[in-house]
């Protein structure tokens, strides 16, 4: 039987990668698919949950200044920390309910500082779906005089590899207007001249820097190594194999946009996929995007939007329903598959 891949990120505000991957499985399995579920993540929401699952709690600082709980994963002397569940834009309330010019990653550093205490010497920070444009600084903060770094390998897994001041693009996500730019501007220069003072290191034009409102820069400044949060994953699920071992990909998120392409988790498995001459259905909730980057142009990629084919209203409310349909429709039509050219 043909083996299907399904290896969708979080569709923020509307379904996780757990629950999107188990809606792509069902559907092709009703047609005959052996389905393999490989949740993803490029370091933003739902990041420990693919790498394993969050085994541990610790009530750390919430972005917003109040105390929240905060899950993690410990696997012997590694943790993995999500900087969403500490200092996450989910637990500001969203756009409308966050304080884009006072939120703070201060929990982040409370959590990083939990997992030195539990014993990890090595520490994965998932930086993704921040409430901040703080530069990281409430995570410095907490962590500048903390000796117990000095043996620790700290890996910060970025959701876009944007240099510091890059976070500034990500600023109305979170609630920003334009009169917030201006002083967010001005603070995230003040933050990088602070590090630059204090510790050495010009983080304006490190790649990962700007990720999670800056914290990514904040990390660096600490000793930590910025890589792209979706190659942690990767490795972590040896996604290289399966993709390869499939007859097809079926992966997606919510808003597919140049910024997908930027070391996030659906470009990183398009891109892979293409390599291996493997063809790929890309399911989104929305695309702003006017055409795939050169590389994939003429591969087997089709791109399906849900608000395109079913209305705001219908995919937004039936999400997971509609994801189904999409699979059940594409594997049902023998054309579809054979517009794709699929390996074998």
């Amino acid at each position: 039987m043909p083996k299907l891949l399904s290896a969708p990120d979080k569709w923020r505000g509307s379904a996780s990668a757990t629950d999107v991957a188990d809606a792509v499985a069902q559907a092709g399995s009703r047609l005959g698919w052996v389905a393999d579920l490989a949740p993803v993540s490029d370091g933003g929401e739902g990041f420990v949950e693919v790498v394993g699952g969050p085994n541990r709690t610790d009530r750390v600082t919430g972005p917003l200044g109040e105390p929240v709980e905060a899950r993690w994963y410990l696997r012997g002397s590694e943790a993995f920390i999500e900087m969403a569940s500490a200092s996450g834009l989910d637990i500001a309330g969203g756009a409308a309910g966050n304080d884009p010019l006072n939120a703070t990653s201060r929990g982040t550093g409370e959590l990083i500082a939990a997992a030195v205490s539990a014993g990890a010497s090595r520490i994965v920070v998932g930086l993704g779906g921040s409430a901040c444009t703080d530069g990281g600084l409430g995570c410095f903060d907490v962590l500048r005089s903390d000796r117990r770094l000095a043996g620790i390998r700290l890996v910060g897994a970025c959701d876009v590899l944007v240099p510091f001041e890059g976070a500034l693009r990500f600023a109305a996500q979170k609630g920003a207007t334009a009169e917030h730019l201006v002083p967010l501007a001005a603070r995230l220069r003040e933050v990088a001249e602070i590090y630059e003072t204090q510790c050495g290191l010009d983080v304006r034009g490190i790649p990962g820097a700007g990720a999670a409102g800056g914290l990514g820069g904040a990390l660096a400044v600490l000793g930590a190594e910025l890589v792209a949060g979706i190659e942690i994953v990767a490795e972590e699920l040896e996604l290289q194999d399966r993709i390869t071992a499939a007859n097809l990909v079926v992966t997606g998120e919510g808003l597919l946009d140049p910024h997908s392409f930027e070391g996030k988790a659906v470009g990183w498995i398009l891109q892979r996929a293409a390599a291996a001459g493997i063809p790929t259905l890309v399911i989104v909730g929305q695309r702003d995007l006017d055409r795939l980057p050169e590389s994939l142009v003429d591969g087997a990629v089709e791109v399906i939007s849900l608000v395109e084919r079913y209305g705001s209203g219908r995919a937004l409310s039936n999400t997971l329903g509609c994801i189904e349909a999409v699979v059940e429709e594409f594997l049902t039509h023998e054309a579809g598959l054979r517009s794709l050219s699929p390996r074998r």
